[in-house]
């Protein structure tokens, strides 16, 4: 088991030459591609998370959400804490193909909340000091290569008792990495954390944020609070301090929510019972996998000499293909929505999964009716929410329904259904 706690050592633990390190917020003098490690000069027992920063973070992108929901500042600190690995002074792992010292430039220059010019491993940001963070890095032609190993062997170092304390104990990362280099996600719950992409569009509402004290935020005062930052009540001559409303929401913030609301809609994928089970069983078949590929990987990443290593590239290959598969599906899963289709003792109508052959233009076809994920047409399934399929659904033998098709309207006659 590797045992490297430190970033020169996770460098040098995958056969790098450790640099550095520099004080965050300076640059790094390296030019070429390569691998950063942002750590702590000594380990600290409880993540050093700034509740106000975190307050401004939420006022700030209106589309965050924990588990579905806007969250209080207080419930995304702990909810990010529990992450935290109070014996690891490694916080992030970074790479860059093409400049280490552009790239790291981006992080530092990158708000919380922003999405350019680096928003990787942006928990940092919500730390109550950045100047205690050190920078190590070390170049190399095959970073994205390197930067697999030394989470691997971050991960391989980790404490078996306090990887089972750990929220997603399937998952072993640096506190600031929320995925692996293959593309696993780490499950903490939090979501839409950055402001839309400004080339999408959507323009956010002008706001004005006063800093205020550290500390100060959602449940740690007794200021009033208002739009987000917190203001103490003003006394008028001959009348107690009252508390100011929340402004209402912008118009354009509606309109951002609303369209929002009508993407998320448009996102759901229509799928029947056997269809999500059957997709449900496929992902466990496929995660089933992910064993004898990390030992392949680990296997071949013992030989060395990583960029030039057949096996290792095949081996990483084969695994973010396997990842992506598992995160399309699991997307597909999160996104199903069953269809609701006539009761079984309607008769015999048109349902999800029914066969029914059609007379159109005197010749026959037939299509089964299944849900969009399972669409394809040249095989005779028909999506429920194609034009012709949500004609045909609670439709009876005999019945005629006319279709709008890009040829123009054409007329169907059930014919059986089965």
């Amino acid at each position: 088991m590797v045992q490297a706690r430190s970033a020169a050592g996770l460098l040098a633990g995958v056969g790098l030459l450790a640099d550095g390190p520099v004080v965050w917020g300076r640059p790094v003098p390296a030019r070429g591609p390569g691998v950063y490690i942002v750590e702590l000069p000594a380990p600290l027992p409880k993540a050093p998370i700034e509740v106000t920063r975190v307050g401004k973070w939420i006022e700030r992108v209106e589309t965050l959400l924990l588990d579905g929901e806007r969250p209080t500042s207080k419930a995304l600190v702990a909810r990010m804490a529990s992450f935290w690995l109070p014996d690891e002074t490694v916080l992030y792992v970074g790479v860059s193909t093409t400049s280490i010292n552009g790239r790291v430039a981006g992080y530092y220059q990158t708000p919380l909340g922003d999405r350019r010019p680096h928003a990787n491993g942006h928990w940092l940001k919500t730390f109550q000091s950045l100047e205690m963070l050190r920078v190590w890095w070390a170049e190399t032609s095959a970073p994205e290569e390197y930067e697999d190993a030394i989470l691997s062997a971050f991960a391989e170092g980790i404490d078996p008792a306090t990887r089972a304390t750990l929220p997603d104990p399937s998952i072993v990362l640096p506190f600031a990495n929320l995925q692996t280099a293959t593309g696993e996600r780490r499950k903490h719950g939090i979501t839409g954390a950055a402001l839309p992409d400004p080339n999408a569009g959507v323009v956010q509402p002008a706001r004005r944020v006063r800093e205020v004290a550290a500390g100060d935020a959602d449940g740690t005062s007794r200021e009033v609070k208002g739009t987000g930052t917190l203001r103490k009540p003003r006394a008028v001559a001959g009348r107690p301090a009252t508390p100011r409303r929340a402004p209402a929401r912008s118009a354009a913030a509606s309109a951002a929510a609303v369209a929002a609301e009508q993407r998320a809609a448009s996102d759901m994928v229509d799928m029947s019972p056997e269809a999500l089970d059957k997709m449900k069983a496929d992902v466990a078949a496929l995660q089933g996998k992910r064993p004898e590929i990390v030992a392949r990987i680990k296997s071949a990443r013992e030989l060395g000499d990583l960029k030039e290593n057949a096996e290792y590239h095949a081996a990483r290959e084969e695994q973010g293909f396997l990842e992506g598969r598992i995160q399309l599906l699991e997307d597909r899963i999160r996104k199903a929505r069953i269809i609701e289709t006539p009761a079984a003792d309607s008769g015999p109508r048109v349902r999800l999964g029914s066969t029914v052959v059609l007379e159109h233009d005197g010749e026959t076809i037939t299509y089964t009716v299944v849900g969009s994920s399972e669409s394809d047409p040249p095989k005779g399934k028909i999506s429920a929410s194609s034009p012709v399929g949500a004609a045909l659904l609670g439709r009876d033998i005999g019945d005629e329904v006319e279709v709008r098709t890009p040829r123009g309207q054409a007329r169907y006659r059930i014919v059986s259904l089965g």
